[in-house]
């Protein structure tokens, strides 16, 4: 008797919960990355880190709240540093027409008035009339969340090999999942790259608790605090596979919207700019498709870190059926 040996392909977010499932769930597992070292590549190295289940079912398919809702607590029990102070989301006065159009796509909020905002946020005092606060929400800062499941998967011996080029079909092991991204689409021709770009500043005369949202006609806008005066401010979504560094428009956009959130921000260092191109099925949905041996895991789309976990559950009992074992830690060899 034997353990099942599974090689995940992708050391980003989805491949790393994948590995630590299935390591969880008893399988041997080994992942492999064709980067130098983690991040290298990976698009979820360049992610906000929002746990947002109920704000993204206001922009998206209903579906991304009642699969990404399991990612508070999923994370929570992965990675301490996983926060769970809710998201408050304004809108300037004269875009309160859309303030009440999101609210009206989505639940689990409640209203707020200019004094529940203050208390909520202080340094935003006096600056909104309204808004939506989404207590059971939370947010991770994506690096420190993707190191700590590398530690995670160390303590459970499971090794990662950066600097290996592989394809699936050469890849050892009894299974194999793909978690390449969009370098898969020599096995997903449906998948497409949508591309998303963020900037990071220094602010230390603006503190915020939480992921805010402004709502805005041209380009909605999100802040993620980072600590130590540091926030991530995000995000395009421009449906383009063009690679290469921020533009000066998106980059003039995203900071004009952070001042217009707090006029400090006017005085923020940058302190880096991102791009990179997230991976996405038509629908923008996470698929898990089978072909052989080889399970491609994809189209995580802007919700890396919100649907990943569910995506890697969706490999795990995908495995554990077809193996019909309650944990699958052993495969009879013939």
């Amino acid at each position: 008797m034997e353990r099942l040996s599974v090689t995940v392909i992708g050391a980003g977010v989805a491949g790393l919960c994948c590995a630590l499932e299935l390591a969880d769930r008893g399988a041997r597992v080994e992942v492999v990355d064709r980067g130098r070292a983690l991040g290298d590549g990976a698009c979820s190295w360049q992610a906000g880190g929002m746990l947002a289940p109920w704000c993204e079912r206001a922009t998206t398919d209903a579906a991304v709240a009642g699969r990404g809702a399991l990612a508070l607590d999923w994370w929570a029990g992965h990675f301490p540093g996983t926060v769970r102070k809710g998201t408050l989301v304004v809108a300037q006065s004269r875009d309160a027409a859309d303030l009440t159009r999101f609210a009206g796509r989505t639940d689990h909020f409640d209203w707020v008035d200019a004094d529940r905002i203050a208390a909520l946020e202080p340094d935003l005092a006096g600056r909104f009339r309204r808004g939506l606060f989404f207590a059971g929400e939370g947010h991770l800062e994506p690096r420190r969340a993707l190191a700590a499941l590398v530690e995670r998967l160390a303590e459970r011996g499971v090794p990662i090999r950066f600097g290996v080029d592989l394809l699936p079909e050469a890849a050892p092991g009894d299974l194999v999942v793909d978690c390449r991204g969009l370098a898969a689409r020599d096995a997903l021709p449906d998948l497409r790259g949508v591309r998303g770009e963020m900037v990071v500043v220094r602010c230390r005369d603006v503190a915020l608790a939480r992921p805010v949202r402004m709502l805005h006609p041209r380009i909605p806008l999100y802040i993620v605090p980072r600590g130590d005066g540091l926030f991530m401010i995000g995000a395009t979504m421009i449906e383009s596979e063009q690679r290469g560094p921020v533009s000066v428009r998106s980059a003039v956009e995203l900071l004009n919207a952070a001042y217009a959130l707090h006029p400090a921000f006017g005085e923020a260092e940058i302190i880096e700019l991102g791009a990179d191109l997230r991976p996405a099925f038509p629908d923008n949905l996470p698929q898990v498709r089978r072909e052989g041996r080889v399970l491609h895991a994809n189209g995580l789309f802007r919700h890396g870190f919100l649907l990943a976990p569910d995506l890697a559950r969706q490999v795990a009992d995908t495995i554990q059926m077809e193996t019909n074992d309650a944990d699958f830690p052993e495969r009879r060899r013939a």
